[in-house]
């Protein structure tokens, strides 16, 4: 099942609000996964990159690792994001 499939079942399914809760909470613990492989593989130094919605395919330096959020340094532009560690990608 990819997906589209996976989205078309959902919207046009008739799921209860139970199973909707069931579904909403296997994302969220997905999601959480994803962020604790993210950071496992990240050390301070390491270079990354992330895509933002304004100003696109962004890449930098790791900071610091916080718990929730990532503080990635932008080389030349003297300027941090504060990134959450699923949209980092290591480069």
């Amino acid at each position: 099942m990819n997906i589209k499939q996976i989205n078309t079942a959902i919207m046009q399914g008739d799921f209860t609000n139970e199973e909707l809760n069931t579904i909403s909470d296997a994302i969220r613990f997905a999601r959480a996964q994803l962020v604790v492989r993210n950071k496992s593989a990240l050390t301070i130094g390491s270079n990354v990159k992330f895509t933002s919605s304004t100003r696109g395919t962004i890449s930098g330096v790791v900071k610091k690792i916080n718990r929730k959020f990532i503080i990635v340094d932008q080389p030349g532009q003297f300027r941090s994001w504060k990134v959450p560690a699923n949209m980092l990608e290591v480069v």
